[in-house]
């Protein structure tokens, strides 16, 4: 299991601790994304068993690649610092992806602070449209990055997380290319992951983050005139939050780059989004 962290060392601390008791066994990997505030030598000094790595700054989401560069399993289960799976979760993980060789993400089910709550995007995901014949749950075209497990060979082969998205839906991307490599994102509602959500947050951040990294997967992989759309918006986004200046700027340099990477979809995969926004635009409120 690879854990994401960065300076927030009370919080892995105690997430750690809940997670090496867990039944399961599996073998922790913690990765310390640059943090300032002590944590990499708390964690060593608690817990000296567990596969401590260190990132030489805060690489974001693709410092989990960081983590299974040194994994030695066939499966990878994820979880942030505030985030922590239930026992026997991650055994029943095993025996699924054992038994379904077409699945290659399983997205858990996320239950919110002490009242435990269903995230309200698992209910989305519970309720997909797309074909299941044969999965052992609803097919997906997404998952929580900080509550998955993969099959190892596969991450690598798409090639983990885009350094450049930093954080904020970096999930998309990868998610897409799964999907374009035959293989199938399953919401396994029988694997619990709690979430605690952490104070320590940069919510605007998050924010126009979110919209460039989007308008940068649809110049990779969607249509022209997605492209187009998903710029607008985080442009949107930009002025809204007072940053379109130095934002905009960032976005549109790395256009080139994003283009040279551009693979569109299958039509099977564009069938299945197609399908999702449908679905989703009739559950829309009016």
């Amino acid at each position: 299991m690879v854990v994401l962290t960065h300076n927030r060392s009370a919080q892995v601390l105690e997430t750690i601790a809940r997670l090496i008791a867990l039944p399961d066994q599996a073998h922790l990997i913690v990765v310390d994304n640059g943090s300032t505030d002590g944590t990499p030598e708390r964690i060593a000094a608690c817990f000296p068993d567990v596969t401590l790595l260190t990132a030489h700054k805060n690489l974001g989401a693709a410092g989990r690649n960081v983590g299974v560069a040194s994994a030695t399993t066939d499966y990878v289960a994820f979880c942030d610092d505030d985030m922590w799976w239930s026992p026997g979760s991650l055994s029943y993980a095993v025996e699924m992806l054992d038994q379904a060789p077409r699945v290659g993400v399983l997205s858990a089910q996320i239950l919110v602070d002490e009242a435990g709550e269903l995230d309200a995007t698992c209910r989305l995901m519970a309720r997909s449209p797309l074909h299941a014949t044969g999965l052992p749950g609803p097919s997906l075209i997404g998952y929580f990055a900080g509550a998955c497990v993969f099959r190892t060979s596969l991450f690598r082969q798409v090639g983990g997380y885009e350094p450049r998205f930093f954080i904020g839906g970096e999930e998309t991307l990868v998610a897409l290319d799964v999907l374009a490599n035959g293989f199938a994102i399953v919401y396994a509602e029988e694997l619990i992951v709690h979430h605690h959500p952490s104070p320590l947050r940069d919510s605007a951040l998050r924010r126009r983050m979110l919209a460039r990294n989007a308008a940068w997967v649809a110049w990779m992989r969607l249509s022209w005139r997605e492209a187009w759309r998903a710029t607008w918006a985080a442009l949107h986004v930009m002025r809204r939050e007072g940053t379109l200046i130095t934002d905009a700027l960032g976005l549109i340099a790395a256009l080139p780059w994003a283009l040279s990477r551009r693979r569109p979809l299958p039509p099977e995969v564009e069938d299945m989004r197609e399908a999702v926004r449908r679905s989703e635009a009739l559950d829309a409120p009016c």
